[in-house]
C-alpha cells in the first residue's frame, strides 16, 4: 500500500495549484534578472541568419575516442556528438546564463524556483522522422541519474518527483537545500538535460559505450566512424528545428569532420597543409612561430585574436590531497613558490599568457583586493574557520625570477620561505634529498597526457630540485589518462576547471566534499572541506546577480587560500586560425566565437 501512496503524493505535488505557476508560460529562463531577448525575436544576435547551407568544415585534433555514448563515466567520447543530441532549452552565449526554448517551446517556472513545467514542441523529432515525446523526457531522467556523469547524477538527484500529464508535457519538482532555500539553478538544468529515446535504449544497456550511432535529435547525425582516428557528421536535412529562433543561421555546414592526431605538432602541420579549415590554438609558442609559410603570407590563412568575457579555464598543476605527502596545506603552498614563473612566461609562451590567479580568470567572479559587500557577507559566518590572513591580505602570487621588483634575489627568498614551510609541515633537507622524520623521501610524479605539457612540467619538476624534491614526469595515452584520473589514481596532475559567467551546482562537482570520492567526479584535488561545501551549495541559491558574484568571489577567495593547484596561465583572448573560405559573423558573443554560426564559402 505505501507506494501507491506515494505515487499519489507525487501527482498532488505536481499537479496542486502553484503561486508560481499562475503566470503564463515564457519562452525562455533567466538565473538572475530578465531575459535580453523578446518572445518573438527571430534570430541570436551573433549570427548571420543568411548564412548559406553547404561545404565542409574540417578540424585536425589530438587525442583519441572509443566511444560515441557522451553522457556516462566510461569510455571517451568522440569530439562533436553534442550536435547530435539536443535539450529542451538551449543557451544564448551572449548572456551570462539565459536559455530559450528548443525542444520545449514553452516554460513555466515556480516563483521560487521549486518546481518547472515545459511544454514539447509538437515538430520535435527524432532524426528516423518519429515524434519525440514527454516519455523521452522522463527516461532520460531516470537514465542519467542512474547512469549518468557523476555531475548529472548530482544534479538530478534533486528532482523529487517526475509527471508527464500528456505526451507533450512533462513536469518536475525539486528538494530544498538542508537549509530550506531553494537551488534556483535547477529548473535551468533540467532545461539542459540531454535527451535520448526510449525507443532507441529498449532492450540496451544505457550504461555501456557503443560505437553504434545513438539516434538523437539534433542537426547533426554520426555519418562514419573509424575509432579513435576520425568521425565524420553530416547535416540532417529534414532537420525538424532548422527554422527555430535559436537555430537560424547555425549549423551551415553539410559536413563536420575531425581528424585525430597524436602530436599536436602534427595536427598543426595537417592544418596548414589544408587538411583542417580551422583551429584554436591555445600554445603561445605555436601561435608565435609555428604558422609562418606561403598560405599565411598570401591569405589563404586568417590568424585573429578575438577577446572574450568569459572564465577562462583555471589551469594548473593539481594535488591530489588524498596523497599523505600532499594533506598539509603548508607543503602545497612551499611547491608554489619555487618555479621562477616569470622565466617560464617568457621563454616558453612568448610572454602572450597572463599569470592565472584565480579559478575564475579574466572575468568579474575573480575574488581580488580584500573581501568587501556580498564576498564579505559571505565569508562572515566561516571567519573562524578561515586563515586570518585571508580576511586582511590580498591573495597574491610570490613574484619569482626578472619580473620579481628584487629579481632573481626575490626567487632565492621564495625558496628560503618554502623550505621554512617544509620544515614546520616536517620535512627536514639531510644530504640534498628532502625527507620526514623516517627518512621517507620527498618524491612523486606529474601525470600528463600531452606530450606539449611536459616542458612546463619540467622546468616545475627542476625547480623542486633545489628542495631536494625528487618529481618525475610520466606522460601516458588519453584512454590510460581519463581512466587514471577517474580513479584519483596520481599524485599531480596537469589539468583545469573551466566555468560560466553563471556558475552553479557544478561548482560542488568541481570542489564539493561528496564529489571528492565520487570516482569520475572533477574534484580532482580531493578538497574536502565544510566551509567550501556551503560557499558552493549558496551560489546555486542566489536571487541576484549581485548575490551570486559576491559568493562565487568568496569561494574563490577560500580555494586560492587553500593552495588546491599550483596556478599557471591564461589567454586574454581566443587565437583562432582560419582558411579564408570559412567565414564567422560580424559579431563576436559575451562567450567568444561559436563555430556553429561560421559557413564555408
Amino acid at each position: 500500500m505505501a507506494r501507491p501512496i506515494r505515487l499519489l503524493l507525487t501527482l498532488l505535488v505536481l499537479l496542486a495549484p502553484h503561486p508560481g505557476l499562475a503566470e503564463p508560460p515564457h519562452h525562455g529562463i533567466a538565473m538572475h534578472g530578465d531575459l535580453a531577448l523578446p518572445a518573438d525575436f527571430t534570430a541570436l544576435p551573433y549570427v548571420n541568419p543568411a548564412a548559406p547551407k553547404g561545404g565542409t568544415i574540417r578540424q585536425a585534433v589530438t587525442g583519441s575516442f572509443d566511444s560515441l555514448h557522451p553522457h556516462i563515466v566510461k569510455g571517451v567520447p568522440a569530439l562533436g556528438m553534442g550536435y547530435v543530441f539536443e535539450t529542451l532549452l538551449t543557451r544564448s552565449w551572449d548572456e551570462p546564463f539565459s536559455l530559450y526554448g528548443l525542444l520545449a517551446d514553452r516554460v513555466e517556472v515556480a516563483d521560487d524556483r521549486s518546481a518547472v513545467t515545459f511544454h514539447i514542441d509538437p515538430k520535435a523529432r527524432w532524426q528516423d522522422g518519429t515524434p519525440l515525446t514527454a516519455a523521452d523526457v522522463l527516461f532520460s531522467l531516470e537514465a542519467q541519474r542512474r547512469d549518468g556523469t557523476p555531475n548529472r547524477r548530482l544534479f538530478y538527484a534533486k528532482v523529487t518527483a517526475a509527471e508527464a500529464p500528456d505526451p507533450q508535457t512533462v513536469s518536475f519538482a525539486f528538494a530544498a537545500n538542508p537549509d530550506g532555500s531553494i537551488d534556483r539553478e535547477m529548473p535551468l538544468l533540467m532545461g539542459l538535460m540531454p535527451i535520448h529515446s526510449k525507443a532507441f535504449w529498449a532492450g540496451r544497456d544505457f550504461s555501456r559505450t557503443t560505437l553504434e550511432p545513438i539516434p538523437g535529435s539534433g542537426p547533426y547525425r554520426v555519418a562514419s566512424v573509424d575509432p579513435g582516428r576520425r568521425i565524420v557528421y553530416e547535416r540532417v536535412r529534414d532537420y525538424w528545428g532548422r527554422d527555430l529562433p535559436v537555430r537560424v543561421g547555425q549549423f551551415n555546414a553539410d559536413r563536420l569532420e575531425f581528424d585525430y592526431y597524436r602530436d599536436d605538432s602534427v595536427a598543426l602541420e595537417a592544418f596548414k597543409a589544408g587538411q583542417g579549415d580551422v583551429r584554436y590554438e591555445i600554445d603561445p609558442a605555436k601561435w608565435a612561430t609555428g604558422y609562418d609559410g606561403p598560405a599565411l603570407r598570401d591569405g589563404r590563412i586568417v590568424r585573429e585574436e578575438l577577446p572574450d568575457h568569459r572564465p577562462e579555464p583555471a589551469r594548473g598543476l593539481i594535488f591530489n590531497t588524498r596523497r599523505p605527502l600532499f594533506a598539509d596545506v603548508r607543503v602545497r603552498r612551499a611547491l608554489g613558490m619555487a618555479p621562477d614563473f616569470d622565466w617560464i612566461g617568457r621563454s616558453l609562451f612568448h610572454g602572450l599568457l597572463t599569470r592565472t590567479a584565480s579559478y575564475y580568470p579574466n572575468s568579474e567572479l575573480a575574488a581580488r583586493g580584500l573581501p568587501q559587500g556580498e564576498e564579505l557577507q559571505a565569508l562572515a559566518p566561516f571567519r573562524d574557520r578561515l586563515p586570518p590572513d585571508l580576511f586582511t591580505k590580498p591573495f597574491t602570487l610570490p613574484e619569482t625570477g626578472n619580473g620579481s621588483s628584487n629579481g632573481p634575489a626575490g626567487l632565492r627568498a621564495n625558496r628560503r620561505e618554502a623550505l621554512r614551510l617544509l620544515e614546520q609541515a616536517g620535512w627536514r633537507v639531510r644530504d640534498g634529498r628532502l625527507t620526514d622524520d623516517a627518512g621517507n623521501r620527498f618524491a612523486f610524479e606529474i601525470l600528463l597526457s600531452d606530450p606539449s605539457e611536459e616542458r612546463v612540467a619540467l622546468e616545475f619538476a627542476r625547480s623542486l630540485e633545489p628542495l631536494g624534491i625528487a618529481a618525475r614526469v610520466r606522460t601516458v595515452d588519453s584512454a590510460q589518462f581519463q581512466a587514471r584520473l577517474e580513479r584519483f589514481d596520481f599524485d599531480m596532475t596537469m589539468r583545469w576547471w573551466a566555468s560560466s559567467l553563471s556558475p552553479g551546482n557544478e561548482q560542488l562537482y568541481y570542489y564539493g566534499s561528496d564529489a571528492a570520492g565520487q570516482e569520475g567526479s572533477r574534484n580532482l584535488a580531493g578538497i574536502r572541506d565544510p566551509v567550501v561545501d556551503a560557499l558552493a551549495r549558496s551560489i546555486a541559491a542566489a536571487a541576484t546577480r549581485d548575490a551570486l558574484v559576491g559568493r562565487v568571489r568568496a569561494l574563490d577567495r577560500v580555494l586560492l587560500w587553500g593552495h588546491y593547484m599550483v596556478p599557471l596561465y591564461h589567454s586574454p583572448v581566443d587565437r583562432i586560425a582560419r582558411w579564408a573560405t570559412l567565414h564567422r559573423p560580424a559579431v563576436t558573443p559575451l562567450y567568444g566565437p561559436m563555430l556553429e554560426s561560421w559557413w564555408v564559402e
